[in-house]
């Protein structure tokens, strides 16, 4: 059925993995277990439950090895999958939430990188400021929302990956981002009169 085709190195890898090559699987986890890790982490605002989510999606891949098919790029197979994992907790997490008052505070992983020396220390409150207003801007976003803008935006993923990852037409993977962007314009305009200026954009691309 493959043969003669070429493929990039991840398809190779899974095509191994669909005859049960673990050792190949394992490379796969290391090629792309920390990207997934940070996207979930994007996703649910939380480190230690992405780490969690992240085994829930390698167990996925391994188990529906035998219905990929090379004709789909393997990071956007992997990101469908990883994107249903997060909207099913969410789910999960409604329902639990129903009878359980939300007290605890949200868990904020400080995992930024460090400004350089050549910042002052008010420079740098101003932009981890920024950074954590557009962060929270983000995950206050619709999850499919804010799905598409982290792989849009983190991933580099174009509109038609962006549609197959969430099952949805490019136009309408379109409507839904331009409905995302306009929200945080909305929520971030404060940024741009307050001086920030050029940083919103640097910093949207690091938070």
């Amino acid at each position: 059925m493959t043969s003669g085709a070429t493929f990039d190195l991840d398809t190779h890898l899974m095509l191994l993995v669909q005859r049960d090559d673990t050792a190949s699987f394992g490379i796969l986890l290391q090629r792309h277990r920390n990207v997934v890790v940070q996207y979930l982490s994007r996703m649910v605002q939380n480190h230690a439950v992405a780490e969690e989510l992240a085994q829930d999606v390698f167990v996925r891949v391994y188990r529906s090895r035998h219905v990929y098919e090379p004709s789909a790029k393997f990071t956007t197979w992997l990101f469908r999958i990883t994107t249903n994992v997060a909207l099913n907790h969410f789910r999960d997490q409604r329902h639990a939430n129903q009878n359980v008052s939300l007290d605890a505070p949200t868990a904020t992983g400080k995992r930024f990188e460090a400004p350089d020396g050549r910042f002052s220390i008010e420079h740098r409150l101003v932009t981890e400021a920024t950074a954590r207003e557009i962060r929270e801007a983000i995950s206050s976003l619709p999850e499919k929302q804010r799905a598409a803008v982290l792989m849009h935006k983190y991933q580099d993923m174009d509109y038609n990956q962006i549609a197959t990852v969430l099952g949805m037409s490019r136009s309408a993977v379109k409507a839904l981002m331009f409905r995302a962007y306009e929200r945080l314009r909305a929520s971030l305009a404060h940024l741009d009169s307050n001086g920030p200026g050029p940083h919103v954009t640097a910093d949207a691309q690091a938070a």
